[in-house]
């Protein structure tokens, strides 16, 4: 599958069933799940169960969803990144996940940035939201590298998580 966007490092596309394995390795381990509110899959059939109900839904749903980011170099999938609408708000977030070995290289701000602009540009939005932990720096970090600006707390499915949001330009 072709890429959608291209950064430096990072080719990002949709999410494939062949990609299952490297989404439960991202999708198992706690340090990644740590602030995510998410519980994770337990083994590779929950995996391939989730990667078909959401990311493989939402393409198809909305034309759009969390992407695969993809190293240049080793052609590993190596965490995931992008837009998803959500029931709950009636609005569109962005997400990044990361597998621990890639953390603290830049990465998620480098996907990130032409996933915003897609939104803006492409999409049409006028704004984009970031839910995050407010105890999550290096999440903060990356939405505030990106132009998002704290707009308070809100219950985001029984936790409690910043609101940040960054506008069309």
């Amino acid at each position: 599958m072709s890429a959608i966007r291209e950064t430096e490092r990072l080719l990002l596309r949709e999410f494939t069933l062949d990609d299952t394995e490297a989404f439960f390795l991202m999708n198992s381990d706690p340090e990644v799940l740590r602030y995510t509110g998410d519980p994770g899959v337990r083994d590779m059939d929950e995996a391939r169960k989730v990667l078909v109900e959401r990311p493989l839904a939402d393409y198809q749903k909305y034309g759009y969803g969390r992407w695969a980011c993809v190293d240049k170099a080793t052609g590993e999938v190596i965490g995931f990144a992008g837009l998803k609408f959500l029931d709950d708000f009636q609005d569109i977030d962005l997400g990044y996940r990361f597998r621990p070995a890639w953390w603290g290289r830049g990465l998620a701000t480098e996907a990130c940035r032409p996933i915003v602009d897609y939104g803006f540009q492409t999409l049409g939005l006028a704004h984009i939201l970031g839910l995050v932990q407010p105890e999550h720096a290096r999440s903060i970090r990356v939405l505030t590298k990106l132009g998002f600006r704290d707009e308070g707390l809100v219950d985001y499915r029984g936790n409690t998580v910043s609101r940040y949001v960054v506008y069309k330009p």
